[in-house]
């Protein structure tokens, strides 16, 4: 699966400057966002695989807004929340409300990685099942096919050989014609 796009989202620039270097480095898209309000712009925009924003930001768009609208925009936008200590059970609530994950303030860049990874795998999985349901899709349309073919080609012998038969039994025919007349059948 390609890199994922994520959408950074922190009022704080040292926040998202370093979100963004230790991402792009990863080999991750990254997108940035210095507030709520300039995140629902983007994610009315564009979609993204992941969006990771901070829980308490100014502006009239919190984390939460943001959440919200990137579930509205696409279900499966994964939102991991980023909280200060104090505001776990804040996190813990969003994710009741669609939150894939959260981590607190300062950021564990290991954690961070391991999660995305997580979020990586999953949408491979999901995409391979849906790929195989395709898959099976047209192996059964095929599958359907296939044996109606052989159904009207097993009805076509079978009247075949009725006919044949009952030229074979008839009495008023000489043996050869009977042969020949059963070879033109």
């Amino acid at each position: 699966m390609n890199s994922l796009s994520i959408l950074v989202v922190d009022d704080d620039p040292v926040t998202r400057n370093l979100l963004q270097k230790r991402l792009v480095k990863e080999n991750y898209e990254i997108e940035l966002a210095e507030d709520g309000v300039e995140a629902v712009r983007q994610l009315q925009k564009k979609r993204y695989d992941v969006v990771l924003t901070d829980l308490k930001m100014p502006g009239g768009v919190d984390g939460i807004g943001v959440l919200e609208t990137a579930k509205e925009a696409d279900l499966k936008t994964e939102v991991i929340l980023i909280t200060a200590h104090a505001s776990v059970g804040n996190a813990i609530e969003a994710m009741k409300k669609g939150a894939g994950d959260y981590l607190e303030k300062p950021i564990n860049f290991d954690e961070l990685l391991m999660r995305l990874q997580k979020v990586r795998n999953t949408k491979a999985l999901v995409k391979n099942a849906i790929d195989l349901r395709e898959a099976m899709n047209v192996t059964e349309q095929t599958s359907a096919e296939t044996i109606q073919h052989l159904e009207m080609l097993s009805a076509e012998c079978l009247q075949r050989q009725e006919r044949i038969q009952a030229i074979l039994e008839d009495e008023n025919i000489s043996p050869a014609d009977k042969v020949r007349q059963a070879l033109e059948v």
